[in-house]
């Protein structure tokens, strides 16, 4: 470690890590599951719900997608049975 003095204030220079999380090679987690901010939000739903919710979660972890439009959200729910009624 390297400690200098610039314009009276320390300057400690370390070797910089930068991890490409975007390379799925450097994944810290190898066993196929993406990491995730928040623990099961699912506990506390209706088993329906429940079940749209998985639905909806596996959708963006197989498209490798956080947020997904009303289109793909359509498809999901379709995907599950659900038809429009007439």
């Amino acid at each position: 470690m390297k400690t200098g003095k610039e314009n009276g204030a320390a300057v400690h220079s370390r070797p910089t890590v930068f991890v490409d999380r975007r390379n799925l090679s450097n994944l810290a987690n190898q066993n196929g599951r993406e990491r995730r901010q928040f623990s099961d939000s699912h506990s506390e739903l209706t088993d329906d719900a429940a079940e749209l919710g998985h639905a909806m979660d596996s959708y963006k972890v197989t498209h490798r997608r956080r947020y997904i439009n009303y289109e793909e959200m359509l498809e999901v729910i379709r995907s599950l049975g659900y038809r429009k009624a007439m």
